[in-house]
């Protein structure tokens, strides 16, 4: 039964059109959104020349980039909540496969997923970062550490906040037990809105020894 299921077509997530043995038709594919051309260096935030945008000038984040893979905007929202909140797993190993392309290889020799909260995992299951970062480990031939960061506090979403509470939301939220000397760390997440959680993150492996801190994510967030 299995292997008759296996040879069966997909129905395509957003249109549920024929897909073949991929996860979305190619007209839905082609309708992801794309990011713009030129972006802040830092933050990945759209700049007019490609430029570092007013707020890393203003205080620059503790990761040094950002890989990103669409702009997070309909209907790249509906995969990333479908992964989320309806358990469609094969989503995180296709972003995680996208993402491999797009990451710089030996550029980083560990990759951390951005952890959930023991009781947010214990709710949802799974951890959507992890399942991402674990493909795209073994497409690059990283680690994946799963132990060094931890999420120590409880805090409420990020989306429900304005994004100048964001990073006083996250503060302390995140603990580091280990030595991190010399490496060179790539932060995987699914979606980067303000950075705060991110950035929260990178100044926690920083102060642990991390070198250079990268972010990778499904989706960025623009303003506007």
């Amino acid at each position: 039964m299995r292997v008759w299921q296996g040879l069966l077509p997909n129905n395509c997530l957003l249109c549920a059109g024929l897909a073949g043995d991929a996860l979305l038709c190619p007209d839905c594919q082609n309708d992801l959104p794309a990011l713009p051309a030129k972006q802040c260096p830092c933050c990945g935030e759209q700049t007019t020349h490609g430029e570092r945008c007013g707020a890393c000038l203003k205080q620059a984040p503790h990761f040094a980039g950002v890989y990103a893979l669409y702009r997070y905007t309909f209907p790249l929202d509906r995969l990333i909540q479908a992964l989320k909140y309806q358990h469609r797993l094969p989503l995180a190993a296709w972003f995680g496969r996208q993402l491999a392309e797009l990451v710089p290889a030996g550029e980083h020799n560990r990759i951390i997923p951005l952890p959930l909260h023991p009781s947010r995992l214990r709710e949802r299951g799974f951890n959507q970062a992890m399942e991402i970062a674990r493909t795209l480990g073994r497409c690059l031939n990283l680690p994946v550490d799963h132990d060094s960061l931890q999420r120590c506090r409880a805090t409420p979403p990020q989306a429900g906040l304005p994004l100048k509470d964001r990073h006083g939301n996250v503060r302390g939220a995140f603990a580091c037990g280990n030595d991190l000397s010399g490496c060179r760390i790539l932060l995987v997440d699914d979606v980067l809105t303000s950075g705060a959680t991110a950035d929260e993150c990178a100044r926690v492996l920083a102060l642990h020894g991390a070198t250079s801190i990268h972010v990778a994510v499904v989706g960025r967030a623009l303003k506007g």
